[in-house]
């Protein structure tokens, strides 16, 4: 299943520099991203209207793609403009263009009906952009449904199985935690708290906890703002505030998962974590790294998880009671579909 209209990250800023063809499927239709020399981003489907050469193998010449074949030219619109050996141009020579923004660092496609892409409503990643933080961007070619890496972020009950052994921490404690679950004007909510617990291994490292802290866990998605989770978490020395709001004697993480479909069974995970923690105090570094080998396993997890219903497909799953977030996310995904 996919959902067309709405908006999903396609990369970072960094990766499309002017003069350069980038190539990537999305929603299982290839797209090519480029920069004309004067810097105008645009998204075309990638393949020559005349014989179906890939628009990524050709060439930016100033404001036009020069498709490698036979030369004919694309303006960043998509319209054909110019086809070498003949002045008359068909209309049938245009090709499909994307609605693309750049925002917060990350590049933003709409691969739905292009008259319902309102990129005001893209939501905002701010830490990318403040100078109080600090960020690292990531890339992963997953072998998974898409779908799948949602479910992953909202069921954060694995992680102290998944992630024993970098921030998982004690099992009990997760499935102890308060939670709280919230499906309210097209955003999924969901709330986890962990007082008085012991620390993982990263954050003892990240944090230089020395007892006990008060952890939470707060992962938002609006879809129809973009196809990206939020995960706020953290944690504080014990009872110092925490679920108060007052967390500068602890630290703060903030991971932003743009996870884009790119088969039915592969996803484009375009993700970044931030942090709060000063930049000299070599915590942000070590949050990086460490963070980077608990995605690393939530890869390997899904991969597996995959390979097994590919195996199976006909076989349902069966819901547990920590489930709640994920069934949330799903049901407002089937309306996205269903409207479409």
């Amino acid at each position: 299943m996919f959902v067309k209209n709405m908006w999903y990250v396609a990369a970072f800023v960094a990766d499309v520099q002017p003069g350069r063809c980038f190539a990537r499927r999305i929603l299982n239709e290839p797209v090519v991203l480029f920069r004309t020399q004067n810097g105008v981003l645009s998204a075309l489907v990638d393949r020559c209207s005349h014989r179906a050469y890939p628009l990524s193998e050709g060439h930016i010449d100033g404001e036009v793609l020069r498709c490698a074949y036979h030369g004919v030219e694309f303006a960043s619109s998509g319209i054909c403009s110019h086809i070498p050996g003949q002045t008359r141009i068909p209309p049938a020579a245009n090709v499909k263009a994307y609605p693309v923004v750049e925002k917060d660092d990350l590049i933003w496609i709409w691969m739905g009906e292009p008259s319902l892409a309102d990129a005001t409503k893209i939501m905002f990643n701010p830490e990318h952009s403040d100078s109080a933080w600090s960020w690292r961007p990531y890339y992963m070619h997953v072998k998974a449904n898409w779908q799948l890496l949602v479910d992953n972020i909202f069921d954060l009950t694995h992680v102290a199985y998944i992630h024993a052994k970098t921030i998982g921490g004690n099992a009990q404690t997760h499935f102890n935690a308060e939670s709280n679950v919230t499906l309210e004007n097209g955003k999924v909510a969901l709330l986890r708290k962990m007082p008085n617990s012991i620390p993982p291994k990263t954050y003892i490292e990240a944090g230089g906890f020395k007892g006990n802290v008060d952890r939470w866990q707060h992962v938002e998605y609006a879809p129809e703002s973009g196809n990206v989770l939020r995960v706020n978490a953290g944690a504080c020395d014990v009872g110092t505030g925490a679920y108060e709001g007052r967390r500068d004697n602890g630290f703060v993480l903030v991971n932003i998962h743009g996870v884009t479909p790119e088969t039915e069974t592969t996803t484009h995970y375009i993700w970044t974590i931030c942090t709060n923690a000063p930049r000299d105090s070599g915590v942000p570094e070590k949050l990086f790294d460490q963070f980077f080998l608990t995605i690393s396993e939530d890869e390997v997890a899904l991969e597996a998880q995959q390979r097994r219903i590919n195996d199976l497909p006909d076989m349902p799953f069966v819901g547990i009671a920590s489930d709640g977030a994920v069934n949330r996310a799903r049901m407002l995904l089937d309306q996205l579909h269903g409207r479409e």
